[in-house]
């Protein structure tokens, strides 16, 4: 496998995304999301432990992590029926492609066995977008975080459980690190209403590119 032209940096940010192999869909049932939260928030930090296969047999109540030991800080997510996005931030040396590849292994494995299924599961390596500037970063969370309503899967973001957003919205941390991002705002009102301000442009930006593609 080639190795990337670019090399991922500890203490840099990168837009992470991949989509299923033939643009198949990744997320048939709702249990399907929950399982790739789990999932992510378990291979975030640094082992030796268990696969999460076997791990997941108990609860996830009872894992114990040492906070300050991570591969990667997650700062937001949206998981969407053929792809992902994650926005993250490399802890420790080949953080990131150590993350995704346990969290890709793992996920197809249940995957396939679950759906008695062979084979690849997600498309080739994943993709990685380094951030450069605090500007960046926010434009990318609203990036992130706007997928669901502008591709159609929801018309009220608040309401669509498989991001990030609703942490963001509540300032209550549950699978990502979200104080850089609103340390950014005033509020995390003001970060809404900086999500919200962008969905109308976003949704006509994608039904152009589907008439250009139609």
């Amino acid at each position: 496998m080639p190795g990337r032209l670019v090399p991922l940096v500890n203490g840099e940010f990168y837009h992470i995304y991949n989509r299923g192999s033939d643009k198949r869909n990744i997320f048939l049932q709702n249990r399907d999301y929950i399982r790739f939260q789990k999932t992510f928030y378990y291979y975030q930090f640094l082992g030796p432990k268990v696969r999460f296969s076997k791990f997941a047999k108990s609860t996830l109540n009872l894992f114990n992590p040492t906070l300050n030991e991570k591969l990667v800080e997650i700062l937001c997510f949206c998981l969407m029926p053929n792809h992902f996005h994650l926005l993250l931030v490399q802890q420790k040396e080949n953080g990131i492609s150590s993350f995704i590849s346990q969290l890709a292994n793992s996920y197809t494995k249940y995957f396939n066995t679950k759906y008695s299924r062979v084979g690849a599961l997600f498309q080739g390596v994943f993709k990685s977008v380094r951030i450069s500037s605090d500007e960046q970063l926010i434009h990318i969370s609203r990036y992130i975080h706007i997928n669901p309503i502008v591709s159609g899967l929801t018309k009220n973001l608040k309401n669509y459980k498989w991001s990030s957003y609703s942490e963001y919205l509540r300032n209550r941390e549950t699978f990502c690190q979200i104080s850089t991002i609103l340390n950014l705002f005033p509020s995390s009102k003001k970060y809404s209403e900086f999500i919200e301000n962008q969905i109308s442009y976003g949704t006509t930006l994608e039904m152009i590119k589907h008439q250009k593609i139609d």
